[in-house]
């Protein structure tokens, strides 16, 4: 079964389109802890210093996630466009325990060419 793609931009129109329905607000969200390997070599990463591959690495993985749970929650909504997306991250817990959240929003619409 062939899907339609999902177009998606950071802008609030797309050129050569117009609005033909808004669907409303679309989300993904992820919440990600490091793996114990991401988790020891971005422990030494730490006291030694320098980009920490393993977490920016799990970093997006989970915003990769988030985006893909969007386009899914669009979807759902009969939308064939998502305008106005955004990313926001915040860390969920602390010490050891502390995990990453990324949400992935915007507004879900159907669009048609023309002006």
């Amino acid at each position: 079964m062939a899907t339609t793609a999902m177009q998606c931009t950071t802008t609030f129109s797309i050129e050569g389109y117009r609005i033909a329905e808004y669907k409303g607000l679309v989300r993904g969200i992820v919440v990600r802890a490091p793996t114990i390997s991401q988790g020891i070599v971005g422990g030494l990463k730490a006291i030694i210093g320098g980009q920490i591959g393993a977490y920016a690495e799990m970093c997006e993985q989970a915003r990769e996630q988030a985006y893909e749970r969007l386009v899914e929650h669009a979807r759902e909504l009969g939308a064939n466009a998502v305008l106005g997306l955004r990313y926001e991250s915040s860390e969920v817990g602390s010490g050891r325990s502390s995990a990453t959240e990324v949400l992935c929003y915007g507004t879900a619409v159907v669009i048609q060419h023309g002006m």
